[in-house]
């Protein structure tokens, strides 16, 4: 009987926990939460509620529950070090430590990190960890026509990173936040703003050996057209080959490679090997692949379009990524669909959203139909009731043989539920993927 402890409580932990219990070997599934996640509950052992950021507490659980392993989920607890924490009291762990977690940490160790070992996937970019070199700074700004990206050197829940035209439109704003950034982290980086479309893809690595899943692309923006505020993702889209309508083979080839570049230079600089999930954020310019970010974990939505069609024993996959021993997994195996995911959200998400609002789920039995899944992320049970908690709700996935498929399949599930919610209906639409496949046609010249 193999024992899991899950850390945390949203969208992706409910995909990660259904990959878990899906597995055909016995298993106890325990999930240590910040809140009871309605479809976790389902299928784990016990839940466990709590402060994840305390790893005292984290230990005193482990402790108690004597795991085989564990998976954390979110990037703040893997980011303060729940993985070293759990070692010290002989538990492995599905993720990395607190230094390799500097890959999505610390953007200036990861572009530093490329750039020492050679790795040719960045943009011009520069360090900045003085607050008083705003003459640099805008040297910096001039010298690419203000064509830049700040980002901050640290964890801001998916808000640390401000694009020019997106978020600022001169210097003074972009100034104000690369200030704020260095006096809340000690630096900032500045980026040449990189022109192309957008991929995920994501890798589950031992140090050793690199597994890619389906090549995904998220859709940012909380409004249909890409218009609005950007969100922590309203849905994502893979096709049938596990990859994107605009994407070339040799593209997930060049960012398979830079993936295994990475993983390797960081076991040379910190003497450690990175385990778990290696989450690159890729872009195809006319230049090529290049690297935006790294992130050191699922992403949330593109674990939902990932883990339901996974076929390869997931509790084999993290046991063999913790002993070193990815590479007798093989290739890992998936389902030959498309899939479309959509995340329903509070009306006014993400500035004002609703919060306590009722959702009413009329699925029978809270049953799916064969081509979708339904994953609960800011979702409350409360005396029977389904409540709006004021982040992204419910993360519908929809699966077919084709694009087209998959979206109809998502929207038919969609329709099960109401409440004070939206979506954006424009994900994995032919005209939105054509307006994607014809902008990469322009980049590619």
């Amino acid at each position: 009987m193999k024992k899991i402890l899950l850390v945390g409580n949203g969208g992706r932990e409910h995909a990660l926990c259904e990959a878990l219990f899906q597995s055909p070997q016995e298993k106890e599934i325990y999930n240590f939460a910040t809140a009871i996640n309605p479809g976790i509950k389902k299928l784990a052992k016990e839940i466990i509620v709590g402060n994840i950021m305390d790893l005292v507490e984290l230990k005193r659980i482990a402790q108690k529950i004597q795991p085989d392993f564990a998976i954390i989920g979110p990037d703040d607890p893997i980011g303060i070090g729940s993985t070293d924490a759990l070692a010290e009291i002989g538990v492995p762990s599905f993720a990395p430590t607190k230094a390799c977690a500097q890959l999505e940490g610390s953007k200036s160790f990861t572009r530093n990190l490329l750039k020492k070992y050679n790795i040719d996937a960045s943009p011009a970019f520069k360090v900045f960890e003085n607050v008083q070199q705003t003459s640099l700074r805008k040297k910096f700004f001039d010298d690419f026509r203000g064509q830049i990206v700040v980002k901050a050197d640290g964890l801001l829940g998916g808000k640390g990173v401000l694009v020019a035209g997106d978020h600022f439109t001169d210097f003074e704003e972009a100034e104000d936040f690369a200030v704020k950034s260095i006096q809340k982290f000690g630096r900032v980086v500045l980026e040449e703003k990189l022109l192309g479309e957008e991929f995920s893809l994501i890798s589950l690595v031992d140090g050793e050996t690199v597994l890619d899943t389906p090549a995904i692309q998220d859709h940012k923006r909380a409004f249909e057209g890409d218009t609005g505020p950007n969100t922590g993702g309203m849905g994502c889209i893979s096709d049938e080959r596990h990859s994107l309508p605009f994407l070339t083979s040799q593209d997930i080839k060049q960012a398979h490679h830079i993936t295994v570049q990475t993983m390797k230079a960081i076991a040379s600089e910190l003497g450690e090997k990175f385990v778990g999930v290696m989450y690159g954020g890729f872009i195809v310019t006319a230049r090529g692949i290049k690297l935006i970010e790294y992130n050191a974990r699922f992403g949330d939505p593109e674990a939902l379009n990932i883990l339901p069609i996974l076929k390869t024993d997931f509790i084999d996959i993290c046991e063999k990524a913790i002993q070193g021993k990815l590479s007798e997994i093989g290739e890992l195996e998936f389902s030959p669909y498309a899939t479309v995911v959509k995340y329903l959200c509070p009306n006014g998400y993400p500035t004002n959203p609703v919060k306590n609002g009722e959702i009413f789920d009329r699925r029978k039995t809270n049953v799916c139909s064969p081509v979708s899944k339904v994953f609960f992320a800011s979702v409350a049970e409360e005396n029977g009731k389904l409540l709006l908690k004021g982040s992204r709700a419910i993360g519908v996935v929809g699966m077919g043989k084709t694009l087209e498929e998959a979206n109809n399949a998502c929207e038919s599930e969609i329709k099960k539920f109401s409440g004070p919610l939206f979506y954006r209906k424009d994900i994995g639409t032919q005209s939105l993927i054509q307006k994607r496949t014809e902008h990469m046609k322009e980049i590619r010249g």
